[in-house]
């Protein structure tokens, strides 16, 4: 070791040397000694500490599992009612209104997040809040939890407003395929063609985010989709349905399917749809969430924060065809009013609120788990038609039911395969880490 490098040693002091500990540096990366995890008060093994660390994940992702699926169910519902019963139907406007709603996501995030540190001072919150963004982004930007010198020089905002713009586009064309199919196909082809994303979000997954072709996996998305074919064509009214873009199909009072004024183009249509949004999913998993090992609750924060961005996004700069629809006679411009309003608002405010969720959820795990867990929802949706009152309720099917276990089992499987899958790869990275500071430490008392 050169001599000006070389820390000046008390020889009274017997400890080991700093240097000896460290864990490898990225280039460029700053000199700061890292404290390995065996040096912690509480030593947790490697298999022990990537358990931890697994179920602390999978906690996270399973309250915003439920919260996901209680407010798609409203969603659904209240869309299905403003369709149906209001009778407002300006599919363009409803998809521009459910993603600008996005934008509210950002804010009320910082206002739970100002509240539980209430005593620090605004100036010290905003910084650190600011700060923890910027480096979240930069550690999505370059995909690694740990940017060089080089790499934080630069600002990641160039490259959040580019994966914005890609992702809420590729969201935007997937979303608005549903709305043009509704009207061209049946409600029972677009249930089932427009679920089969979770499919192509496996399929995607292989090559974009390099996952594993597990049998489990295939096993679980093949038994999901069957039991969204089961509800689909199962009874003869076709079960309600929402997309998660907003709008509502199905039920009791959907046009019959002799009514479908193109079935082949429509079912084309949201056949397009459904790869899209499947491609959306791993997409923003791909170009917007951090790399495994980030925190889930840094995780959860830029989630939500990508969210507004992709609300703002549609907000300015989304409008501009409305009044182009409107000139060209394909859908008049009109606010909701009255009860068309309300009804709206909460479907809305229900859509963001699921949207925040799912986001998250693909963030904390992936891709294939967000997309089967979203059909559980049609299930859910059976239940609660099966609870509300008359004239606004339906009875539970056998189909419905036969079709819903299918999905809660391929849900509960594909959950395990994550599961371990996620141990698996925790484990191999802790135990990367650890031979990592051993080698570390003894390079550092060789020198010595």
């Amino acid at each position: 070791m050169p001599s000006d490098l070389r820390p000046e040693l008390d020889p009274n002091h017997h400890s080991a040397p700093l240097l000896g500990h460290n864990h490898k540096r990225d280039e460029g990366s700053p000199g700061r000694p890292v404290i390995s995890r065996r040096s912690t008060f509480h030593e947790r093994d490697p298999e022990s500490q990537a358990r931890f660390e697994t179920k602390r994940r999978y906690t996270y992702a399973a309250v915003f599992l439920a919260l996901s699926l209680v407010s798609f169910t409203v969603q659904t519902e209240t869309a299905v009612y403003i369709q149906h019963e209001l009778k407002w139907e300006k599919p363009y406007c409803m998809l521009y209104m459910t993603h600008g709603s996005w934008i509210v996501l950002w804010p009320v995030q910082l206002l739970l997040l100002r509240l539980q540190k209430w005593s620090t001072p605004w100036p010290a919150f905003w910084r650190r809040h600011v700060q923890l963004l910027r480096q979240t982004a930069l550690m999505v930007q370059h995909q690694t939890l740990h940017p060089t010198v080089r790499q934080s020089q630069h600002s990641p905002v160039p490259y959040m407003i580019k994966m914005t713009s890609f992702v809420t586009c590729a969201l935007t064309v997937a979303g608005g395929s549903w709305y043009v199919a509704v009207n061209l196909t049946t409600a029972s082809d677009l249930t089932a063609i427009y679920n089969c994303s979770a499919f192509f979000a496996y399929a995607f997954s292989i090559p974009l985010l390099h996952e594993r072709v597990r049998v489990s996996k295939v096993l679980a998305v093949a038994v999901a989709i069957l039991g969204v074919f089961v509800v689909a064509y199962g009874d003869k009214s076709p079960a309600k349905h929402g997309s998660k873009s907003g709008g509502g199909a199905g039920g009791d009072k959907a046009p019959p399917s002799h009514e479908a004024s193109d079935r082949a183009l429509g079912n084309l249509v949201i056949g397009v749809g459904s790869v899209l949004y499947g491609f959306y999913e791993v997409l923003y998993k791909k170009l917007a969430c951090p790399p495994d090992g980030c925190s889930p609750g840094r995780g959860m924060v830029f989630a939500n924060t990508f969210g507004s961005m992709i609300g703002a996004f549609t907000v300015c700069v989304l409008w501009i065809p409305l009044p182009i629809l409107h000139y060209l006679g394909w859908e008049e411009f009109g606010l909701p009013r009255g009860e068309q309003a309300w009804m709206m608002a909460i479907s809305v405010l229900a859509n963001a609120t699921f949207s925040g969720s799912f986001l998250i959820l693909i963030s904390l795990t992936s891709p294939v788990l967000s997309s089967v867990a979203a059909l559980l929802t049609i299930f859910i949706v059976a239940i609660v038609d099966q609870l509300l009152p008359p004239p606004l309720n339906s009875p539970l099917t056998p189909a419905a039911i036969v079709g819903g276990l299918l999905i809660i089992a391929a849900f509960g499987l594909l959950s395990w395969a994550t599961y371990w899958e996620m141990d698996e790869e925790r484990r191999k990275e802790i135990a990367e880490g650890d031979r990592g500071s051993e080698s570390g430490s003894a390079s550092g008392s060789g020198e010595e």
